[in-house]
Order: structure tokens, then C-alpha cells, then sequence
């Protein structure tokens, strides 16, 4: 066993180390090459050095460099490196961190994490929290609390009795909303479709004159960070409505959330803690490794009703937080401990200084695109940067030889119309000198589709 971990992490290490230098796409012959992995089950086990080498060598090199410092295709982070080394010996200790008393460890070190995420966010100290696999299980564990609420503030059991025969719950979302929170709602019995879509302005944000008048049990969801520009819905007077009306405010804010710890962007967030939910996800912008969605509920007792699990074998008699009260699932992994980790390791200075760098290096795109005579579609307001290299066409085959070039990688996206390249900043990985070394990159690209 030592022998075989030992090799993992040099092998490990050889595959970090050479991030900063190999192309971000993955090698197209290895990708080819992937195909002879496509065996019949040996009768016979193979050694398990032997399995660790073909991975390395035949499935590393087809890998995309997600982790590494110029990775800006989704809005995701990389791990940091005390997070990879933590998950690494969570993993060795296998914990199914469900029931405090199974499992002290890991479940008191979520209870520490989540009380550190609550001070940065500025949450309400009633909150409850929960670990989930990410921003989409984060936004169905958020509104299946929400569910439950209001309808039992109308006398309906949704636990005991389903949906069958309840009172309809409206949805009000942006017409920018996620598909993650859609698919949610879906998941929930809500439906995908049966939504009110509210009519947003040029930045995607729900505009708050357009909001319905709200009648009945009702869920309102916002957005902290839309996907394409990282606008923010005017939070405040849409929640003060809501709240108004008798209506659960949810926030998905997946990576925006995270702008409540920077000083220059926590304008933001301003009136976010008077929601009722919140998701985000610790992959995208506090760099641990997947899966590592939260999920936030002022109303512990609503989270607890709506994910609560009790069985004759199950240790449930603890005074302490058991995790599996607040999560979908019973079994799971100790994802709080890279989160903890990363908190420990950056402090609140760290955590802060992060985000305000990312948001720097998203402004630095923008300028020196900009600067090179190509159009930046979005108010630059977050960690999400979109261009326009002219037509549809241009401006898709520009991003192409960007790709192929291997310097870094973005990707194309589709923006009320107009096709960009998404550039999304959020690697602690990320250097200044990487930014201009990409941004370089990205105008020579131009340059050989003969734009300039």
C-alpha cells in the first residue's frame, strides 16, 4: 500500500508540476489513443501498479488542463494545493460522514467549515447548512426546504402527502436563469417549464419592475452571478417585494456568492442575507476539489423536515449536527474537509485577496482586448469577461485556433444573441503573467484568421 500511494503522488505531482507549461488542450493522439482502452474485462486482474501506470500514462495526456493557471473555458477553479492533499488522506479514511457519532471527526470539521462560511457571507447565525456534490444539488437541496415551507405555511404535508392534489406553487425566475436551477425545480416536481420567466435588462439582470405581483405560495429565484456576464439581480428591492408578498427568496449563486468576501465587488451582495436559501459551489471559487456544492437555509427546521433520514440502525441520538439531517444523501463523502482545509490555509485575507485578484485579471482581458480593437459585449462587473471577434463565424473560428493554439482555453457561448468567447476568471492558479500571456494568445489568434 505505501509503495503504491507513494507512486500515486509523484505521479501526481509530475502531472501538476507540468501544468504551467503543457498545452491546456489535451494531446490529440492521446485522445486517439484512448480508444485501445476499449478491452474485453480480463478473466485475470491486472497489478495494481500496473493499473495506476496505464492511467497516468495513457489517460493524463487526454486530460484538459482544468487545474492548471490559463484554464478559463467554465466557471470553475482549480484545488488548491493543500485541498488535493487533504482530499487525498479524507479519501484514506474513508469516512461515510452521515451521523455524528459514526463518524466525529469529519462531521465536527463540516460544523466548523460552515460556521466560517456563514461569517463570510454574512449569513444569519440560525442558518443551516449542507455539503452536497454541487451548484445544481445545492440549488435542489435549497428548494426542496423552500417547497416544504411554503406549503406547509398553507396546511400541506409535501413530505407526508407529495404533490399530488397541493396547492400550486408559483416560480418566479430570470429569463437568465441557470439550467442547473431549472433542472432543480424539475427534480423537485416543480417543473422545468411551469416557471414565470421575469424579463431582464442587457446584463441579464431580472429587472425588478417587471416582476409579477405575487400572490400564494410562491418561490422566487435570483441570481448572483449570471453564468455569461456575472451580473447581479438588484437584490434588494426584489427580495424586500418578495418578502412583501410572503414569498421564499432563493439565491443561486454559485460563483457570485462568493463576491460578498472582496471589498470592491461586495456591493454586489448588498441585501443578500435577508433570502431564505442560498447555493454555491466551493469548486468554483474557493479552488477545493470536486464535488463541493453548499447549500444555505435560514430556517434550519425547513432544511432538517425536507432531508431529515431516520432508520433502527442508525445513530441518530447525537446532541450534535448529523450531517445526513441536511443533505440528500446518507452515505457521502467528508466533503467538508477540503473546505475547512482551504479556509484554514487562506484565512479571510486569503479567501479575499483571491476573488479580488480574479476580478482584476477579468478586468485585464477586458482591457487589452478591448484595447486591441475587439468588442467586449458585458459590464465587466465580476470574473466573467465576453468578446466578440466580429460575425458568428469569425468569432467562432478565432476561438478555435485560440484552442488549438494551447496557450490557454475559453469557450464559445451564445449572448441575447450574439456570439462571444466566455472568458472565465477563477483560478488560484491564474498569475498576472499568465493573463497577459493568454490575452497575447488570444489576439495572435485573431491575427491568423486575418481579422487584424
Amino acid at each position: 500500500m505505501q509503495q503504491l500511494l507513494e507512486d500515486a503522488a509523484q505521479r501526481a505531482s509530475r502531472y501538476l508540476e507540468s501544468l504551467a507549461d503543457r498545452a491546456v488542450w489535451p494531446d490529440p493522439v492521446a485522445v486517439q489513443q484512448l480508444a485501445e482502452l476499449d478491452i474485453a474485462l480480463p478473466v485475470e486482474g491486472v497489478r495494481d501498479a500496473e493499473v495506476l501506470k496505464l492511467l497516468d500514462e495513457r489517460v493524463g495526456p487526454a486530460t484538459m488542463a482544468m487545474a492548471g493557471p490559463r484554464f478559463f473555458g467554465f466557471v470553475i477553479g482549480g484545488a488548491l494545493p493543500v485541498t488535493v492533499a487533504v482530499n487525498w488522506l479524507a479519501t484514506a479514511w474513508d469516512q461515510n460522514t452521515g451521523l455524528y457519532r459514526s463518524t466525529p471527526g469529519t462531521s465536527h470539521l463540516e460544523q466548523v467549515a460552515l460556521a466560517w462560511l456563514k461569517q463570510l457571507f454574512g449569513f444569519p447565525a440560525s442558518t443551516a447548512g449542507a455539503f452536497v456534490t454541487g451548484g445544481t444539488m445545492a440549488n435542489f437541496t435549497a428548494l426542496a426546504a423552500a417547497r416544504r415551507a411554503v406549503l406547509q405555511r398553507v396546511g400541506w404535508a409535501v413530505d407526508a402527502d407529495g404533490l399530488f392534489g397541493a396547492p400550486p406553487i408559483a416560480v418566479l425566475v430570470g429569463a437568465e436563469a441557470h439550467p442547473t436551477l431549472l433542472k432543480s425545480l424539475g427534480l423537485l416536481g416543480m417543473g422545468r417549464n411551469r416557471v414565470v420567466r421575469v424579463p431582464v435588462d442587457v446584463q441579464g439582470r431580472m429587472r425588478a419592475d417587471a416582476l409579477p405581483k405575487i400572490e400564494g405560495p410562491t418561490i422566487l429565484c435570483l441570481q448572483a452571478g449570471n453564468v455569461n456576464t456575472g451580473a447581479f439581480d438588484p437584490l434588494e428591492p426584489l427580495i424586500a417585494a418578495a418578502k412583501d408578498a410572503g414569498a421564499w427568496v432563493h439565491i443561486d449563486g454559485a460563483f457570485g456568492l462568493w463576491a460578498a468576501v472582496a471589498p470592491s465587488r461586495a456591493y454586489l451582495t448588498a441585501g443578500i442575507a435577508g433570502a431564505d436559501s442560498w447555493a454555491t459551489d466551493a469548486h468554483k471559487w474557493l479552488n477545493v476539489p470536486y464535488d463541493s456544492g453548499l447549500a444555505f437555509v435560514r430556517d434550519a427546521d425547513a432544511l432538517r423536515g425536507a432531508m431529515a433520514i431516520s432508520a433502527e440502525y442508525l445513530p441518530t441520538d447525537s446532541p450534535q449536527r448529523n450531517p445526513s439531517d441536511f443533505t440528500p444523501e446518507l452515505s457521502r463523502r467528508a466533503r467538508g474537509v477540503e473546505v475547512w482545509a482551504a479556509l484554514l490555509s487562506l484565512g479571510q485575507k486569503g479567501v479575499t485577496e483571491l476573488i479580488e485578484r480574479n476580478c482584476r485579471q477579468a478586468r485585464r482581458f477586458a482591457e487589452v482586448l478591448s484595447g486591441a480593437g475587439h468588442r467586449i459585449l458585458n459590464d465587466v462587473v465580476l470574473n466573467q469577461v465576453l468578446v466578440s471577434f466580429g460575425s458568428p463565424e469569425t468569432t467562432l473560428k478565432v476561438i478555435d485556433a485560440i484552442q488549438e493554439d494551447g496557450t490557454c482555453w475559453a469557450g464559445s457561448t451564445v449572448w441575447q444573441g450574439s456570439t462571444a468567447m466566455r472568458i472565465s476568471v477563477c483560478s488560484a492558479a491564474t498569475t498576472d503573467a499568465d493573463v497577459e500571456r493568454s490575452a497575447a494568445a488570444m489576439i495572435a489568434a485573431a491575427k491568423r484568421t486575418g481579422l487584424l
